[in-house]
């Protein structure tokens, strides 16, 4: 780690019900304006995991710590001033009567003035280009609109960590990477960002560290680069790294070796192809 963790977890474990367990001893620390995917197959944990990190599940044993706080001592709202969770279905989290209704309810509730409750609701309207849509109910737009609404919605409480859960499903391509231009801006700007997904190719080209899980553990956890070398543990999480990432290995004695992206791909073969003029 780079710089100090903002999320740590020790022997973490936690049952639904008494049978099977969903965590089994998980140790793990996140720095502070991290990149980071977890990954794995249904059934695996991720989310699990993460809804520990904002208080929603407590652990069955072991212990989270949020910047230092151990998160069995404070509520779920106390927790929302610093953790923001984005579900996988904006629907479960919509329920006001307007696009800028939405977006007020989360500053509001922190007990905020009027005055600041309106700054923050402008401010994440404009960021979000959500300014045409702030008198009309979130409910009656698309898919794509409404999960910018959720996304808006709790930029506008100023959490210093975000997790999103699946963000680009139901999105076509396009509208995917729109949404990730400006999770790209909220890390930049400092936030630290947990994605949790299925889709390898989004966490090749955005994410910078991965942890992978598979039957409540973590199997792998590093760099987004170091952990696509790791074959076998991939494979024993039924993860498959991006296909152009499976080509660059396969020509990796031609020179291409670790590729994360089309856009890398193609720059190796530029160089390769300079050297051997």
């Amino acid at each position: 780690m780079t710089s100090p963790p903002c999320i740590r977890t020790q022997r973490l474990a936690f049952r639904y019900d008494e049978e099977i367990p969903a965590l089994n001893g998980i140790d793990v620390e996140i720095s502070e304006n991290a990149y980071l995917a977890i990954v794995g197959q249904n059934g695996s944990g991720k989310t699990t995991l993460a809804k520990h990190f904002n208080g929603l599940l407590r652990p069955t044993s072991g212990r989270v710590w949020v910047y230092g706080i151990d998160t069995a001592t404070v509520t779920v709202g106390e927790l929302a001033r610093t953790v923001g969770y984005i579900f996988q279905n904006p629907d479960h989290q919509i329920f006001c009567a307007s696009t800028r209704e939405e977006i007020a309810f989360g500053p509001r509730n922190l007990g905020l003035c009027p005055a600041e409750v309106s700054a923050r609701t402008e401010e994440a309207l404009r960021a979000f280009n959500l300014l045409d849509y702030a008198d009309i109910p979130p409910a009656v737009l698309g898919f794509g609109l409404r999960r910018l609404v959720s996304v808006a919605a709790v930029y506008a409480m100023r959490p210093r960590i975000l997790i999103l859960d699946e963000p680009t499903t139901g999105l076509d391509w396009r509208s995917a990477c729109e949404l990730m231009a400006l999770v790209d801006q909220l890390h930049a700007q400092g936030h630290t960002i947990v994605l949790i997904t299925h889709d390898m190719r989004l966490v090749a080209e955005y994410c910078k560290e991965m942890l992978v899980m598979y039957d409540g553990r973590v199997v792998a956890y590093g760099t987004t680069r170091e952990v696509f070398r790791q074959i076998e543990d991939l494979r024993q999480a039924q993860i498959r790294p991006p296909q152009i990432t499976e080509l660059g290995r396969r020509l990796a004695k031609w020179g291409f070796g670790d590729v994360l992206s089309v856009s890398e791909f193609c720059e190796s073969y530029a160089r390769i192809r300079e050297e051997h003029r």
